[in-house]
């Protein structure tokens, strides 16, 4: 997924939005009769009903890998109370919502996705006590089992007791309602600053605005994945490859009916079949749309012989994204302007990859494809500048074909750790444990008059997930491949 220009960090564009942290007062639905109302009707309600699974569903590792989290938040703040929401499904429309997605540092420090819930680390000694407040579910006997539309549990399906999710989780759990008592009004929000707000946005009364340092400091722990981390983005760039190949074989169909959106939802129902869904809204880009950076629109046919742009990423069940781009020709075979921007796409490519290291600058990948990108250009006389004038801060002229930045850190968010400091993102040096994206470009829109017509209409982007290790980097998704001859065999061999 293309990030902004380098030297900005990228913004939250493709992250479910949390309406609050706090519950809306529920009421009945309104389409139901006054039905608790009937005593008969109500009694019959409250019994003959057995116990169903309720036990919560986490990714294996969850819980413990939380658990560690934590304590490394803790050590960054003694003495402090910390509060974390969970956030709450954005309405779509009056009582229809879109599917809950917990805010990405409430997920790292608690392994689970329950909507409104919030997390309270409170100081304990040198370290910190952790207690989670959620939203009861209605059981059979409460009238909100079958009239409250959010947490009742003939509507929502089993719901976990609290002491359910306290054994699984392994910490406190309390009910939402006594979030007070750890986290009282009466000291939030003055000078004394005793709680750190972070997670989604909160209701009034406990907040006045979320703590920046505690969002800085979440987004720089979290840059540093643990084996537990690293496991499901492997696990998420393994599904993402499965979802590429699901895509290429039904290009045939996409060409006949259906077009970019037949392709779309193949890969967003392999997604959500194989971990929560995409982690971001797939592009899939044919022939003019192809450039279009974000181009989610997908409305448009997929062209035999024009260029089919893909970037797709499955999001695991722990909420760990992909990030993947390749370029194919729909037809399978590169026509001679399309193999030539794409063979100088992949220079840039391998110059990129060739430059993530531990202890080199994060901005070396960047400088490196960008370097030969204006090369290129240059060579092909599409700048009207020099290559040392174009690279200059005060040229950049190269850019006008690849506006976006060249890479950017991936984890529980496509566009990871976006609330950083510049000194620990873009002014840093790489280290082991950070995970990135690394997606040189080249990007011709149909009306740009400065190239040539066989070049108008053609986008290119390869895009890799690469682990920084002790030694060098080791590249996830290099099951695909990046050459225009290894793509076109790949795709005979689905």
């Amino acid at each position: 997924m293309t990030d902004l220009a380098q030297g900005t960090h990228a913004g939250h564009d493709h992250a479910p939005a949390a309406a609050s942290s706090m519950p809306a007062p529920s009421s009945p639905d309104p389409r139901l009769p006054r039905l608790a109302e009937i005593p008969a009707f109500r009694d019959y309600m409250a019994t003959g009903w057995g116990t169903p699974d309720r036990d919560p569903k986490l990714p294996a590792g969850a819980a413990e890998a939380a658990a560690a989290h934590r304590a490394r938040l803790s050590a960054q703040f003694p003495g402090r109370v910390i509060a974390v929401a969970a956030g709450s499904a954005p309405v779509r429309a009056n009582d229809t919502f879109y599917d809950f997605r917990p805010h990405s540092d409430f997920a790292w420090l608690t392994g689970c996705a329950i909507e409104d819930a919030v997390l309270v680390l409170t100081p304990a000694g040198s370290a910190h006590d952790a207690t989670l407040f959620v939203p009861p579910p209605a059981y059979p006997g409460d009238t909100a089992f079958f009239r409250d539309a959010a947490h009742g549990e003939l509507w929502v399906g089993s719901a976990p007791s609290l002491d359910d999710w306290s054994a699984a989780l392994g910490i406190e759990v309390r009910a939402l309602g006594r979030l007070g008592e750890l986290v009282g009004a009466s000291s939030v929000g003055g000078s004394n600053g005793e709680v750190l707000f972070g997670g989604a946005p909160w209701h009034p009364p406990f907040d006045r605005g979320a703590a920046p340092d505690l969002a800085r400091v979440l987004a720089e722990l979290r840059m540093f994945k643990d084996a537990w981390e690293i496991a499901e983005l492997r696990r998420a760039v393994d599904d993402t490859v499965d979802g590429f190949a699901s895509v290429i074989r039904e290009i045939p169909t996409a060409v006949e009916r259906g077009g970019e959106r037949w392709l779309q939802g193949t890969f967003d129902r392999h997604a959500r079949t194989v971990g929560n869904g995409p982690g971001y809204s797939t592009i899939v880009g044919s022939a003019g749309h192809a450039p279009t950076l974000h181009w989610v629109r997908c409305d448009g046919p997929v062209v035999p012989d024009e260029l089919l742009l893909l970037d797709m990423g499955v999001e695991t069940r722990a909420f760990y994204t992909a990030d993947v781009t390749r370029t194919f020709p729909a037809n399978g075979t590169f026509s001679a302007a399309q193999r030539e921007a794409h063979d100088l796409v992949e220079r840039a490519h391998r110059a990129g990859l060739a430059a993530v290291a531990p202890g080199r600058a994060f901005s070396d990948f960047h400088h490196a494809a960008m370097e030969v990108i204006a090369n290129g250009l240059h060579d092909w006389g599409l700048l009207p500048v020099s290559v040392d004038e174009a690279l200059s801060p005060d040229g950049q002229h190269h850019r006008r074909y690849l506006v976006c930045g060249i890479g950017h850190h991936l984890g529980l968010d496509v566009h990871d750790c976006a609330t950083s400091s510049y000194e620990a993102y873009q002014g840093a040096t790489m280290a082991p444990g950070m995970v990135l994206t690394v997606e040189p470009g080249l990007y011709f829109h149909t009306f740009d008059e400065t190239v040539p017509p066989e070049l108008r209409g053609i986008g290119v982007r390869l895009e890799d997930d690469l682990l920084v290790t002790d030694t060098g980097a080791e590249v996830l998704s290099d099951a695909l491949p990046i050459d225009a001859a290894g793509i076109e065999d790949w795709m005979r061999a689905r």
